[in-house]
């Protein structure tokens, strides 16, 4: 008979607070009950595709410059037919079925995109890929501060800073930093938490984006 896999209700996270690194217990009912799969899909889709510009173009046969002087007679020179050298069979000529200037963006409900970053947020934490600074010291920005609070966690790899709203210096302190995206508590999303893989609240950015996520979770798919 088959057993049903138990779903954590607490996980563990990194707290940097004072110079030490201590453990906080956090509770994963506000973040739902596991991994939505589809819907974390479908938004990092969504999101990726609204950062095409989509202005690419290529010319068609009628837009190139040429000549549209016959190059030379139809018959009787032992050459293939030619119309025109503004043809897509010709060097330099126009394009067949080229890409043209287009819309790429996609939407998703509000709701959609929320119960995604909850879901992603929920992951990491039970995966053990979140910690938080409580307090990022010093009154101006400082790479060497930034650096310091990442390798006192013992994070080496990418990760993902979730900046507190109106602290510029944390912003400009991490984004120097090699595979670290930067990003404010009031626009994270879930594909900034997929695409790294540890994710590190500074201050009170996770409390932000807990209330983000306060309304009504939708239940697991």
């Amino acid at each position: 008979m088959a057993t049903t896999a138990t779903v954590p209700t607490k996980a563990d996270a990194k707290v940097l607070s004072g110079g030490s690194v201590t453990t906080r217990s956090i509770d994963l009912g506000l973040f739902g009950t596991g991994r939505r799969r589809t819907l974390l899909k479908e938004a990092a889709i969504a999101y990726q595709a609204n950062q095409r510009q989509g202005t690419h173009k290529a010319k068609k046969r009628a837009e190139t410059s040429y000549s549209e002087a016959k190059p030379w007679p139809q018959k009787h020179t032992g050459r293939a037919r030619a119309g025109d050298r503004n043809s897509p069979l010709w060097r330099h000529g126009g394009t067949i079925f080229g890409p043209i200037p287009r819309d790429y963006r996609q939407s998703l409900p509000r709701r959609a995109l929320r119960e995604a970053l909850r879901s992603a947020l929920w992951g990491k934490l039970v995966d053990g890929e979140v910690a938080v600074i409580e307090k990022f010291a010093g009154d101006k920005p400082s790479t060497k501060t930034a650096a310091k609070c990442l390798k006192e966690l013992g994070i080496a790899a990418s990760v993902t800073v979730v900046a507190p709203t109106g602290n510029p210096n944390v912003l400009r302190s991490f984004r120097n930093l090699e595979r670290c995206d930067v990003v404010p508590a009031a626009e994270v999303n879930a594909l900034h938490l997929l695409r790294r893989k540890h994710v590190v609240f500074v201050g009170d950015a996770l409390d932000t984006v807990g209330k983000r996520l306060a309304g009504k979770a939708a239940p697991s798919a």
